[in-house]
């Protein structure tokens, strides 16, 4: 898979909804639940982070789900791609980007969005071929003004900020030209996954899908 190639497939991915949630789950028994739940609400990209061992089996079990497109989150490493492709994951997601790891992506044809918080770092992905990256850690790097400013001399690239954005600032990132969607823990709480409250995550997945972009 060409850089190109998967920036337009991310593309495709981030136009399901304007939020992704950005998951961490402990438990396999929560996965399909969670994501039935999630897609329910009308956000089907789900962003699954490879920070649990469970993380793996919880790709495994969402990828049954109908409707729902997963990708698995904190890709670093070669064997994280190769794993995350075994478990089901349709697209990848990086906190920052090397060449070893964009190689690994292109080779087993997973679309990646890869992680950029400068002009520097996005003009080097930019140059490679990719054109659809995530903005990380979006507030800690400035937040909107900062992607805003970004986006004037480099109007080519759109991103995914993710990394404090919460239903509080997300239109401020939604309402800039550079932005496809957003990615995001809070419609998912640790608390009513742990509790089983589907209905309520339901609830928060409805008022994320309902922003407008």
């Amino acid at each position: 898979m060409t850089p190109a190639e998967a920036s337009a497939k991310t593309k495709e991915i981030c136009a399901l909804a304007p939020v992704v949630p950005v998951l961490v789950v402990d438990d396999v028994a929560h996965a399909a639940p969670l994501a039935e739940a999630l897609v329910a609400g009308g956000l089907p990209a789900l962003e699954v982070t490879l920070r649990t061992p469970a993380a793996l089996d919880v790709i495994r079990a969402m990828s049954e789900v109908e409707g729902g497109v997963v990708g698995a989150g904190t890709l670093l490493t070669p064997e994280d791609v190769k794993n995350a492709v075994a478990a089901g994951a349709k697209f990848g997601v990086s906190p920052g980007a090397t060449d070893t790891l964009l190689k690994a992506c292109e080779d087993a044809g997973l679309p990646l969005l890869p992680g950029a918080a400068t002009a520097t770092e996005a003009m080097a992905l930019l140059e490679r071929g990719y054109t659809a990256m995530k903005f990380f850690p979006a507030e800690a790097s400035g937040g909107a003004p900062a992607l805003k400013a970004i986006g004037a001399p480099i109007p080519q690239i759109s991103f995914c900020p993710t990394g404090g954005v919460s239903l509080k600032n997300a239109n401020d990132y939604l309402s800039l030209s550079n932005v496809m969607c957003v990615g995001g823990s809070w419609v998912a709480p640790g608390d009513k996954v742990k509790s089983g409250d589907w209905d309520g995550i339901t609830a928060l997945a409805k008022e994320a899908a309902a922003l407008p972009r």
